[in-house]
């Protein structure tokens, strides 16, 4: 019986997932936990257990893995890109040291552990299109260079100490039932928002930045299904290339106005964030999961658009 520790489950991977496992594991198996509780989020904290668990905090993270007797922690603890620029030295705090606890909690507890990377791991010395599994990283924010660590990281708690470690470098994600929470690739959420309440969106990024996104469903089957993978088929086990679609402001906006004809894009370019997303790259090369646990994304950009819009409609009383 799989028994699930996820940390930062109150952000916009986490409180999703938490629902989904929920579904899949049962909800006493799933224990949600985050460093404060969030307002907006009480149907989550009611619908199973829950705990006050910081990541910086060791004892009290080892105190709820014995408690819930935790064989897999799913550690979605972190600062974001743009958030990290702002205060690197939190982003660190949260990013490595709290990742470090988790893994040192999981080799003294024998657990699991999944921690998702980035595509910021990469850098501007990264090839940009169809960027290969492995590669050079070189990159150049605090947050891709916690994520590039984290990989390392967990890569040798797997040779050094055989914690059955494994993660993916998720792109971009797109979600109706969530706010991101301080990323670059933010806009790409913000945008749905805004063509369905006001018909038009000033991007901070500029038209023909190409990114990897996907939308969530995908992401949370990416994390469910590495997690359930056959480990002797991994060879990668950490950091796994994932990715959906690949697309720039403009290419989204048509998108919308397949729905919304009357939808217009305009820029308000922000030079932090389009920095880092200069230093992306435009697309991945997700080959190696798709041969070693058989990842298959179900939505592409249309389709992704039209469900959005469908589901905030409903979530915002928009009728038309």
């Amino acid at each position: 019986m799989r028994k699930i520790l996820i940390t930062g489950a109150l952000g916009q991977i986490g409180s999703e997932l938490t629902t989904e496992m929920r579904k899949i594991y049962g909800s006493d198996n799933v224990v949600a936990s985050n460093r404060r509780i969030k307002e907006g989020h009480e149907q989550l904290i009611a619908s199973g257990p829950f705990e006050t668990v910081d990541v910086n905090d060791p004892a009290s993270l080892a105190a709820t893995v014995d408690k819930y007797k935790i064989n897999t922690i799913v550690n979605l603890a972190a600062i974001l890109s743009a958030t990290g620029e702002r205060d690197p030295q939190q982003c660190w705090n949260v990013n490595m040291n709290g990742l470090y606890n988790v893994l040192e909690t999981a080799k003294e507890k024998n657990c699991m552990v999944f921690t998702p990377s980035s595509i910021a791991a990469f850098g501007p010395s990264t090839p940009k299109d169809k960027t290969p599994q492995d590669t050079i990283q070189r990159p150049s924010t605090m947050y891709g260079v916690t994520k590039a660590s984290g990989e390392l990281l967990c890569d040798y708690y797997f040779k050094k100490f055989g914690v059955d470690t494994r993660g993916v470098r998720f792109p971009g994600l797109i979600s109706h039932k969530t706010l991101p929470g301080g990323g670059t690739t933010d806009y790409a959420v913000h945008i749905y928002y805004e063509a369905l309440k006001n018909k038009k969106y000033t991007s901070f990024i500029q038209k023909g930045t190409y990114m990897d996104m996907m939308y969530m469903p995908d992401a949370l089957s990416a994390i469910i299904d590495l997690i359930e993978a056959d480990p002797t088929r991994l060879k990668h086990r950490n950091a796994f290339n994932v990715t959906a679609m690949s697309f720039d402001p403009e290419m989204l906006a048509t998108s919308i106005r397949k729905f919304i004809p009357e939808f217009e894009l305009n820029y308000d370019v922000d030079p932090i964030r389009q920095e880092i997303a200069d230093s992306w790259p435009n697309s991945l090369d997700d080959s190696s999961a798709r041969e070693e646990w058989d990842w298959n994304p179900e939505y592409d950009l249309n389709s992704m658009t039209k469900d959005m819009l469908e589901k905030l409609r409903v979530k915002l009383d928009i009728h038309e």
